[in-house]
């Protein structure tokens, strides 16, 4: 499996999600970032490539506007916040 899955799975169990990397999987193909067998899409491995400040910056901007150079990555909290 690929980082994205991992990391995901991670922050999932962190939260206390029984069974989390089955629901990262789940919530990862209900994106369309892993297809039915488990494996990365081209739009999962292009996600994965961002790693993790690119994947925060790509929300924000789809969520607030803007590029994504004018978003600040937090590593503590996996945001991206206006600078």
């Amino acid at each position: 499996m690929g980082s994205i899955v991992t990391r995901l799975s991670r922050q999932l169990a962190a939260k206390g999600v029984k069974g989390a990397h089955n629901m990262a999987i789940g919530l990862l193909k209900k994106y369309g970032e892993v297809n039915s067998k488990g494996k990365l899409t081209s739009k999962g491995k292009k996600r994965q490539s961002l790693g993790a400040a690119g994947r925060a910056k790509s929300r924000a901007v789809k969520y607030n506007g803007g590029k994504s150079s004018d978003y600040k990555y937090n590593s503590k909290t996996n945001r991206a916040t206006k600078k």
